[in-house]
């Protein structure tokens, strides 16, 4: 008898986003043509991180932000505030269903009335982009798809902590009249953006998928894990 996965679970894939060894996928559940819940894929075996072996469909292609997408998993892996995990079945390729459409992002856009996440805690660079852990602990999500307002992706360096300088790629928007500034961690923007003179770049028109990290030291930080245009659907 053939083996199958426990479950299989079809996903709006809305993030591909770098992450310590590897990539965090975060995507929204297709139920019959609409999308429910958000859905995280681990794999426990790569530290949760979704390596590049997971997301390589069975004809060599590779998953990514807007495919619609297969995803046999084992089991639900809550963890912390970050309730929306499950871990993959690494013995089986994902499959690719189709692809989104502008209307879909839209319509899987969720309608927060307040901010995003507690606010209250800022890094060094940023705004409003970290939680603490006590904080973090009673929080029951940590993905959100919001339409943000005066939008701008930012390239510049940044001192680091312990000396020197780094350049990044950030997200300063605002959000239900409160400012935001994210770190970027979207492939997508930053092959796109990096190449460019340091400067602000405003987007006309976007929808963000921003995440709240793992504690690491007491804090959750705040991340753009993608940014989705009329244009990345083109």
């Amino acid at each position: 008898m053939v083996q199958q996965p426990q479950y299989i679970k079809t996903v709006l894939c809305l993030a591909n986003s770098r992450r310590p060894g590897g990539r965090c996928v975060a995507g929204k559940e297709v139920l019959q043509g609409k999308t429910g819940g958000w859905i995280r894929p681990v794999n426990p075996q790569n530290g949760d991180a979704i390596s590049e072996a997971d997301l390589q469909y069975e004809n060599g292609k590779f998953a990514d932000v807007l495919d619609i997408v297969e995803i046999p998993m084992a089991r639900p892996d809550p963890q912390g505030h970050q309730t929306e995990n499950h871990i993959i079945d690494p013995n089986f390729h994902w499959a690719k269903q189709s692809i989104a459409t502008w209307q879909q992002i839209v319509s899987a856009t969720d309608n927060v009335k307040g901010s995003l996440w507690p606010n209250g805690n800022s890094s060094f660079h940023g705004a409003n982009d970290k939680v603490a852990e006590a904080v973090a602990s009673g929080l029951a999500s940590s993905l959100l798809l919001v339409n943000p307002t005066r939008f701008e992706v930012v390239v510049g360096s940044e001192s680091q902590y312990g000396g020197g300088s780094r350049r990044r790629v950030r997200a300063y928007f605002d959000f239900n009249g409160t400012h935001y500034n994210f770190v970027i961690t979207d492939p997508w923007i930053e092959d796109r953006y990096f190449p460019k003179v340091d400067g602000r770049y405003p987007l006309a028109e976007s929808r963000i998928c921003v995440s709240l990290a793992a504690v690491i030291n007491g804090l959750a930080v705040k991340l753009v894990a993608s940014v989705i245009t009329p244009e990345r659907l083109g």
